[in-house]
């Protein structure tokens, strides 16, 4: 059995709210044992709607769950994804307010820009390759409108959970060097990411499905799926090749991607 018209529309509603309150809720997994994972998109499509009804813009998409060590920790074997608004975006070097997110984290990733509409059942690598005006670094913020775990029963969110808060999505913050893909070889395009000074994390392209650009092609093959498709201009976050780093206020995100180019994202306290 899966999730009613008015189940998914009142998860949707709550997680909006629980955005602009700043306020987590509990677990959809724990309140809806039969929760899936169409459900979960259903619920994604249904904040989209909200927040398109609100006024805000599609500028792109997300995949998250692209490390081996991600999926094996939540026993899943594919990736998710999520959705881009334009309040989202934020400039390099920007400081975040302090009260903007609940619990934000950050990951270290790599932009892909189209240039063309793309999207069907049938689309191939290459398809992705010639749709692709540009590759960028990137900082995804992350955050969650759910608990992360449940009190009393001690279940964690899984990844139900996390599709159905839109991949935890948050904030994209891109660079400003803008990289023809001929120029890089993605699986070794690389992040030093530290904190207040002190390097945290460090990591590929490599680990993200063995090349970003599988990434993508997964991406557009799901969102076949579900009658979407990636449309000029918009902006693909291909996925985190670091563990998510806790950004507590105060915390100033260097990520360094050498020739690729070096982002700053301050919270404040």
């Amino acid at each position: 059995m899966t999730l009613t018209d008015e189940e998914i529309q009142s998860a949707a509603s709550r997680l909006v709210d629980a955005e602009q309150a700043g306020v987590q809720i509990g677990l959809l997994s724990l309140q809806h044992p039969q929760l899936d994972m169409d459900d979960a998109y259903r619920i994604q499509t249904a904040i989209l709607q909200h927040k398109l009804e609100a006024g805000r813009q599609v500028i792109g998409w997300k995949i998250g769950l692209t490390s081996r060590a991600m999926q094996q920790a939540l026993n899943i074997d594919i990736p998710d994804s999520g959705i881009l608004f334009d309040d989202m975006a934020f400039d390099n070097n920007c400081i975040i307010p302090a009260d903007r997110f609940i619990q934000p984290r950050i990951e270290a990733e790599i932009a892909v820009v189209m240039n063309q509409r793309i999207g069907g059942g049938s689309v191939t690598r290459q398809d992705v390759v010639d749709a692709i005006d540009y590759v960028t670094p990137a900082i995804e913020i992350l955050d969650t409108r759910i608990v992360r775990k449940d009190n009393e029963t001690g279940q964690t969110r899984n990844v139900k959970d996390t599709i159905s808060d839109n991949a935890a999505n948050a904030g994209i913050v891109t660079g400003s060097a803008k990289h023809k893909l001929d120029d890089h070889d993605l699986r070794w395009v690389g992040s030093i990411v530290s904190r207040n000074g002190e390097v945290e994390e460090t990591g590929l392209g490599a680990g993200v499905l063995n090349d970003p650009i599988e990434s993508v092609l997964w991406l557009i093959q799901r969102m076949n799926h579900y009658g979407q498709q990636v449309e000029p201009g918009q902006v693909i976050l291909s996925g985190s090749f670091i563990r998510p780093l806790e950004c507590p206020p105060g915390s100033k995100i260097e990520a360094d991607f050498g020739p690729f180019g070096h982002i700053t994202v301050n919270f404040a306290s």
